[in-house]
């Protein structure tokens, strides 16, 4: 009697099969792409969400709190500095600075003038316009950071304005960069360019105006010591300064008035320090305050003191 076929080849040779099919298929699929980089990828949109209104607002508010931000740090370090907040503390205002925000007295007094030209900017352009409208998302275009605007700090508040209207326009309606008010205050700077007439050993009268960097020093006297395109090093009580011409005031002393003033100034300088105690510091910042080339009989005498301890 014949035996039954097996079952086992069976199974075998149709999963052979398959397999065999299943490759043919895969190759000639392959075989068929002529140029896989040709083929399309079909990538599901992914839906971004509108905001909405409450979210469109708080976002505006968050943009304009990062704008003023600057503007706050000035406004905050002036306020800080003139009421001497950091008194019990510190024993100056620098190391204050230093100690509590990790900067100079400079970058202060940086950050304190740029807040100073942001309140000019909207003063003179945007009286009529409410503050909070006062931004790049608003009808006027406004600084952003301190860097911005610290070529113009020392300028009249209605130049300001018009540097700041050009470095506008040059960056196309946007918040221009430092460099570009920079490139503005330049050109105008050579289209109105002011011979420097001040000549070296002259006594001059110092003009704050808008500058803080001389925040202190208005009225005081002040002797050239060196003459550049648009500005003077001057010599003061308690050290030198670059002072733009706009901050100077010539008294028209006669060369010997200069000189005499210029043998004051050196006594002055060989006593102060900033060690020094406030008392004695005061007396001698008034001697520098002085509007006469010469000493009354009383500031002789208190000056003479002062060497001799002092000096």
């Amino acid at each position: 009697m014949p035996k039954p076929p097996s079952k086992r080849k069976k199974v075998t040779s149709a999963v052979s099969t398959d397999s065999t099919s299943a490759a043919n298929s895969a190759h000639e699929d392959i075989s068929q792409q002529v140029d896989p980089a040709s083929a399309t990828i079909t990538v599901t949109a992914v839906e971004v969400p509108e905001l909405t209104e409450e979210e469109q607002r708080d976002r505006l508010h968050l943009e304009r709190r990062v704008e003023r931000a600057f503007f706050e740090a000035g406004k905050a370090l002036a306020e800080l500095r003139d009421r001497r907040l950091y008194r019990s503390s510190h024993r100056t205002f620098e190391d204050y600075c230093r100690d509590r925000f990790g900067h100079s007295r400079q970058k202060s007094n940086y950050l304190i003038a740029a807040a100073d030209v942001y309140e000019n900017l909207t003063t003179i352009c945007c009286q009529n316009l409410p503050r909070e409208d006062l931004t790049t998302n608003g009808s006027q275009i406004l600084p952003t950071s301190e860097g911005q605007v610290r070529p113009i700090t020392k300028l009249e508040p209605q130049e300001q304005w018009e540097v700041w209207q050009q470095a506008v326009e040059l960056a196309g309606g946007k918040v221009p960069t430092g460099r570009i008010v920079k490139d503005v205050v330049q050109r105008i700077m050579e289209r109105t360019q002011v011979p420097n007439s001040y000549q070296i050993g002259e006594v001059c009268q110092i003009l704050v105006k808008d500058n803080p960097e001389l925040r202190g020093k208005g009225g005081c006297w002040a002797i050239v010591s060196a003459v550049n395109d648009f500005s003077c090093t001057v010599k003061m009580w308690d050290g030198e300064y670059a002072v733009g011409l706009q901050h100077l005031k010539s008294y028209n002393y006669l060369p010997a008035e200069c000189e005499q003033m210029q043998v004051i100034c050196d006594r002055i300088s060989r006593v102060y320090s900033d060690s020094l105690e406030e008392t004695v510091k005061s007396l001698l910042q008034s001697l520098g305050k002085l509007n006469r080339p010469y000493l009354t009989a009383v500031e002789e005498k208190l000056l003479s003191v002062l060497e001799s301890e002092y000096g």
